[in-house]
């Protein structure tokens, strides 16, 4: 009855990807049970994170004023949503975030810059800001700033970023569906110029964009293929006013199943429960940690997300532990009356 999952669970074990067929079953199939996937997706996710779950807090630097059309953002050129929209904030600003990201617990602090790709001058700014919140925080930092080249790649590297994230969001046949003034292609050139640079690349997928099952596996092969070691997977988030709405395919199940088959595809990456899993995964939520390893807090850019204390209560619920940082796991340690009067800035969203 459960050899189908046996199998799933064992060629991932071994490193091996799901046989196409297979792959479609787990998306697809009438006779799947949820329960038993879940489990054979664990198995790999145990081999190589155990029951550990990496804590990522976003910090949008720099909002809307984008001349890109990506049909499902916000803060793209044709979206008539209602957002706050603001050049980069200061430094000031972001190192203060730095550090709530840091005494909430985030293993990875994600620095996102709204645009199509930064000059080489906002680069050496970028790496200023790395370098700086390196010194001041054991927390690994992640920038998302759009299209970058060798000479900007190159730059990020000697300011030691740890990831760059560019996702490739749906397969490469219906990528001119969701977005015209940019292509696939240049999207993986970027990852390719982090990668040349020894930068760890992040990227990945918004399910629920109308994409078909296909799709999702073709792209799950393909950051296999680009050997992408952080995977992001994204429900949409239909936002009002953006130029992409839902899709009506996102149930709680799709979205469990889909990270199962990013798990089995890439059963060594990093998988994180990206944007939107508090809309579409609900109260099933604590079994989406059964195939991935890490997660968002306190927001999505330009929508909310669960609080720190709230996502950190379902992981321990779970039987999950956080990774955390040394500053986080040094105030964990004192009392609440301790925290509650010590002079450092509290937590704040992102």
């Amino acid at each position: 009855m459960y050899q189908r999952y046996n199998e799933l669970a064992e060629r991932a074990l071994a490193g091996e990807a799901p046989r196409e067929a297979e792959a479609m079953w787990v998306l697809d199939g009438d006779d799947v049970e949820l329960l038993p996937l879940l489990q054979a997706a664990f198995e790999p996710r145990r081999k190589h994170f155990g029951r550990t779950v990496m804590v990522h807090i976003l910090n949008n630097v720099q909002s809307g004023l984008c001349p890109e059309d990506c049909g499902y953002c916000s803060q793209s050129r044709d979206s008539k949503a209602e957002i706050d929209k603001y050049p980069m904030k200061s430094d000031e600003e972001i190192f203060a975030d730095g550090l709530a990201a840091a005494e909430s617990g985030a293993t990875r602090y994600c620095m996102v810059m709204s645009g199509r790709g930064p000059s080489v001058a906002r680069t050496r700014k970028i790496a200023e800001l790395v370098r700086e919140l390196k010194r001041r925080h054991p927390m690994e930092i992640c920038v998302s700033a759009g299209l970058v080249d060798d000479e900007q790649a190159a730059i990020l590297a000697e300011a030691g970023l740890d990831r760059l994230n560019h996702n490739l969001n749906t397969s490469e046949p219906r990528y001119g569906e969701i977005c015209s003034t940019h292509s696939y292609a240049s999207r993986v050139a970027t990852l390719a110029a982090a990668k040349r640079h020894g930068i760890g690349t992040c990227s990945g997928i918004i399910v629920g964009m109308g994409e078909s099952s296909a799709d999702l596996v073709q792209i799950a092969f393909d950051l296999r293929a680009l050997e992408v070691p952080s995977i992001p997977v994204n429900f949409l988030i239909p936002i009002p006013g953006a130029p992409l709405g839902a899709d009506g395919s996102l149930t709680p199940e799709r979205c469990l199943r889909a990270l199962c088959l990013m798990r089995f595809a890439n059963p060594s990456a990093e998988i994180r429960v990206a944007g939107g899993r508090e809309v579409n995964i609900r109260s099933m939520q604590p079994l989406a940690l059964y195939p991935a390893n890490s997660l968002f807090v306190e927001g999505y850019l330009t929508t909310g997300g669960d609080s720190v204390d709230d996502t950190y209560a379902m992981i321990e619920d779970a039987g999950f532990e956080v990774e955390g940082n040394p500053v986080w796991e040094t105030l964990s340690t004192r009392s609440a009356p301790e925290i509650a009067g010590a002079d450092a800035p509290q937590p704040t969203s992102a």
